[in-house]
């Protein structure tokens, strides 16, 4: 009888695939986590495990990880923006976390480059230290740059297209492709790149006055937090806004707010995010997400979209 793994099928498979992981792996100079919980890696704390979790030091270690990623043909996931959920079993194969990529350089006309790792939050204060503006649609937003170019991440004051001067990702091959924004179609929550990882973006901004970049900025930080529930792990807004009317507006119509599936609860504060109350599985959220999605559609008629990213096994 054969033995099995409760994630790989046989003993035998599981050990070639740990083989190749390690091969995927080998040399690299940034962290290496077999085995890693993701519930430690994203903004709804929630997320099984990666097979093994990589923070490479710089490009150079994206560019030796992807190429062995592809000789093993082993999957490569890249954690970027706060917009996910990790299904209870976790992600298989390699999971990449850009956080040590976070140098920003400054560049002649108002340009930032900043790699794809920097947190947004860091990013806008360096701008205002500064004095450069473009970026303060972007206040509140916890994710990095890179994962805000993917997912053209924004806000009731923009999107990250509006900044966007190009894009630095590394291919599958493992060669670096620097893309203008011109030739990237930026749509609501999602940028069409070629398939790869964005290791940096440069950012067109202009002068500014430090107090009025402030001003703006602390304004709409402080309207996030009458609005939003941002003392508990989320993911943001789970759906996208329907055709003129918003997502929150909908839900709570339909008489949603606070319900929950273990602790797993539609916000009173704003009924478009769900937030995890101590101890919610992604088996929690998508109950949730179901039954909202039924009762909206029931009461209202309307077929809400998933804005939230799902990933992972179930």
């Amino acid at each position: 009888m054969k033995r099995t793994s409760h994630r790989h099928g046989t003993t035998a498979q599981y050990t070639r695939l740990q083989r190749k992981i390690r091969s995927a792996v080998a040399g690299l100079r940034g962290g290496v986590r077999f085995n890693a919980p993701l519930s430690e890696y994203t903004s709804f704390r929630i997320g099984g495990p990666a097979d093994v979790l990589v923070e490479p030091v710089d490009v150079e270690d994206v560019i030796r990880l992807v190429r062995q990623t592809h000789e093993q043909k082993l999957p490569l996931f890249v954690l970027g923006g706060t917009n996910l959920l990790v299904r209870d079993k976790g992600i298989r194969g390699v999971v990449v976390s850009l956080a040590k990529l976070r140098a920003i350089k400054e560049e002649s006309g108002s340009v930032l480059y900043a790699e794809g790792g920097v947190g947004m939050p860091t990013l806008i204060g360096h701008a205002i230290r500064r004095s450069l503006a473009g970026l303060e649609w972007a206040a509140g937003i916890p994710g990095t740059v890179a994962g805000c170019v993917v997912m053209n991440a924004g806000t009731r004051l923009g999107e990250m297209k509006d900044s966007v001067k190009a894009v630095r990702i590394v291919l599958t091959n493992g060669e670096v492709l620097d893309c203008p924004a011109e030739s990237i179609s930026f749509e609501y929550r999602r940028a069409s790149l070629p398939v790869g990882i964005v290791v940096g973006v440069w950012l067109q901004l202009r002068p500014g006055v430090r107090d009025d970049i402030e001003k703006v900025v602390k304004g709409y930080l402080r309207y996030r937090r009458e609005t939003q529930p941002l003392t508990l792990p989320s993911a943001g807004c789970v759906f996208k806004n329907p055709d003129n009317d918003s997502a929150g507006r909908v839900v709570e119509a339909a008489g949603l707010k606070g319900i929950s599936v273990g602790d797993a609860y539609v916000s009173t504060k704003h009924a478009n995010f769900i937030v995890n109350q101590g101890r919610a599985s992604a088996t929690d959220v998508l109950a949730l997400i179901k039954k909202i999605r039924a009762q909206v559609a029931r009461k209202t008629g309307v077929k809400l979209e998933l804005e939230l990213k799902l990933v992972g096994q179930a």
